[in-house]
């Protein structure tokens, strides 16, 4: 597991960004964080990927390079993912596209997760990054991960979160059946009664895009 907080670096300046109630009001510099969360991770992710030398020639000489030998999926969890999504695709400017409308469902003291659409091309054999800001229980990456295999079978899954809780770590890792490696900006404390990440940020979406009715 790669986390970013775990290391001092100026990605901390973003997440302090995200979760300070005197900034993250601001829309536009609060979905540019989550996007920059999204490069920094996606910088992290493209080291563990296999490399193959290319030719390349200059107005000089030529000379070799190591270049990527894949191109992953990048799949969205709408729509608090889109600004995090945005930075995966900012590095990975080759990548297929997939997306998923999540959404969970509060009541009778439970949380359920409904997948209210989805889309991605073959995922047979591919590297696939998963990407939502929050990782709270685990159970829409789950239920996005079950959803998407009916599209093939990915070599592994990079499960990628701004912000995760230990709860939602360790069902992921009791539930998913395929190669993964999770990719955290920071974890946090735990989930409250609520099911919402403490300290957290409050409601992404919320927060990039306005409140919903």
């Amino acid at each position: 597991m790669f986390v970013l907080s775990a290391c001092n670096s100026v990605g901390n300046q973003f997440m302090a960004e995200l979760r300070d109630v005197s900034i993250q009001s601001d829309r536009m510099r609060f979905r540019k964080n989550l996007e920059r969360i999204g490069e920094i991770l996606a910088y992290e992710i493209s080291k563990s990927f296999p490399y193959i030398s290319k030719e390349v020639q200059t107005p000089l000489a030529k000379t070799n390079i190591y270049l990527p030998e894949v191109n992953p999926v990048v799949v969205s969890v709408l729509r608090a993912s889109l600004p995090f999504y945005q930075g995966f695709l900012n590095f990975f400017d080759k990548a297929e596209s997939g997306f998923i409308g999540a959404f969970r469902e509060e009541g009778a003291g439970e949380i359920r997760i409904n997948l209210g659409y989805h889309a991605s091309p073959s995922l047979e054999g591919k590297t696939l990054i998963l990407a939502d800001p929050m990782l709270a229980t685990g159970k829409s990456f789950i239920r996005s991960i079950d959803t998407l295999l009916s599209h093939g079978t990915p070599k592994i899954i990079h499960i990628a979160a701004a912000f995760a809780s230990p709860e939602g770590i360790r069902y992921i890792e009791e539930q998913i059946k395929v190669p993964y490696q999770f990719w955290i900006g920071a974890v946090d404390q735990s989930l409250n009664s609520q099911s919402y990440i403490v300290p957290g940020l409050g409601d992404a979406g919320d927060l990039a895009f306005g409140e919903k009715l």
